[in-house]
């Protein structure tokens, strides 16, 4: 079992474009697009290198710098239907206390305002946080201590830098347990003096792991869109929503019976990490909001098979949590449904309408979709019980 491989050239090649292009392998994107803050992507031109040695001069030494994730899973096999909304990269150093992290985040600030367009040089530190600084996490316990800035712009494009000096579990699923190494193209950049372009005689040697385990066996499952995993309650959330994406995206697991089995950790997790429904609402709308940006017509889907595998596989919640639970996601689909104007026209489906809309509750939703009574219920039953007025 090899957990690393060398990757040939052409995959070396598109491993450096990743750095360029985003958003896609076919049109370069702008250091900054606009000349207003927070309304173009400085993100990309932030290349890890500058980030890499303004740590060395703060005297912060990196190990190495990985690229992570979904953008990995890319550079190896394209043709998954997922392609990558986020650039992830990972730099590996001792954060021994709080003053590393504090560098780390400071280092990641001025490297922002160096490449800021003529006019906009004088543009705070704290302005810029506000305006492209998604997300800041540190963790700090016995067996994590990482950092992860996230970079945004207004089209939801991000760039993850991750500071890691431990991390227990860096993959939810084998398809996207992939690292890619970019020291050796950094010091091929650093060293090429010359405009010279690699070639199958003269490149560097990039090296590929797979965090899963063994490389060929994680690297098959992603080309036949296979779901693989060990271990989901050590993941945060889970897995669980990564879990129903890829089931939508036409992801299938390696085995039916297994993956039942660890169904149930995963939703014991999820629902540890998410105890409150507030918070299982928030969770899923901005899981919604960030990874089916512009394939809103998948979100219904998402939440019918979400809804499913929690029904079929929650074990750990009293039964008003599980009901309160599996109306929060169909509130959730119905709503993502009426946003397409796809409500079925079927016949076995009426559709009433709330007469008071100023009413907003968590499980409240405009539409409400019911069954048609048969004729042979009680009449005076459903007449009296009938809240909701029916469409005209």
């Amino acid at each position: 079992m090899k957990r690393m491989l060398v990757i040939c050239i052409n995959r070396a090649d598109l491993c450096e474009g990743c750095m360029l292009y985003p958003c896609c392998s076919s049109e370069k994107i702008p250091w900054l697009e606009k000349s207003t803050v927070g309304s173009g992507w400085p993100c990309s031109s932030i290349p890890s290198a500058v980030v890499r040695a303004r740590l060395q001069e703060r005297g912060v030494v990196v190990r190495d710098v990985k690229l992570n994730g979904s953008a990995a899973s890319y550079v190896l096999h394209q043709d998954t239907g997922l392609g990558y909304k986020d650039l992830d990269l990972i730099f590996g150093l001792n954060l021994t206390d709080d003053k590393t992290f504090r560098v780390v985040k400071d280092v990641v600030l001025d490297s922002l305002v160096d490449f800021l367009p003529p006019g906009l040089s004088r543009v705070s530190p704290m302005t810029l946080k506000e305006a492209y600084v998604q997300k800041l996490v540190k963790v700090c316990n016995d067996t994590d201590r990482w950092s992860l800035i996230s970079l945004s712009n207004n089209t939801g494009k991000n760039v993850e830098l991750k500071f890691v000096d431990s991390l227990r579990r860096q993959f939810e699923f084998s398809v996207d347990s992939f690292q890619i190494g970019l020291d050796s193209l950094l010091l091929f950049d650093r060293c090429s003096e010359t405009a010279m372009s690699m070639s199958e005689s003269f490149h560097p040697t990039v090296v590929g792991e797979s965090m899963y385990g063994d490389f060929q066996e994680a690297l098959g499952h992603l080309r036949t869109r296979t779901i693989a995993t060990h271990s989901p309650e050590e993941i945060r959330g889970g897995g669980l929503l990564k879990y129903c994406h890829l089931l939508v995206r036409g992801f299938k697991p390696d085995s039916e019976a297994h993956m039942k089995l660890l169904q149930r950790y995963m939703c014991s997790r999820f629902f540890i990490d998410f105890p409150d429904i507030g918070e299982q609402q928030r969770k899923l709308e901005a899981y919604l909001q960030n990874h089916f940006n512009g394939m809103e017509d998948k979100r219904y889907d998402c939440l019918v098979t979400l809804r499913h595998v929690v029904d079929e596989s929650t074990v750990c919640l009293m039964g008003h949590e599980r009901r309160q639970t599996l109306a929060l996601i169909s509130a959730l689909a119905l709503r993502a449904m009426a946003e397409q104007n796809a409500i079925p026209a079927l016949a076995n489906i009426t559709c009433y309408y709330q007469p008071a809309p100023y009413v907003r509750d968590v499980n409240f939703s405009n539409y409400y979709i019911a069954r048609v009574q048969s004729p042979m219920g009680n009449s005076y039953s459903n007449s009296y019980h009938r809240t909701w007025l029916p469409c005209s």
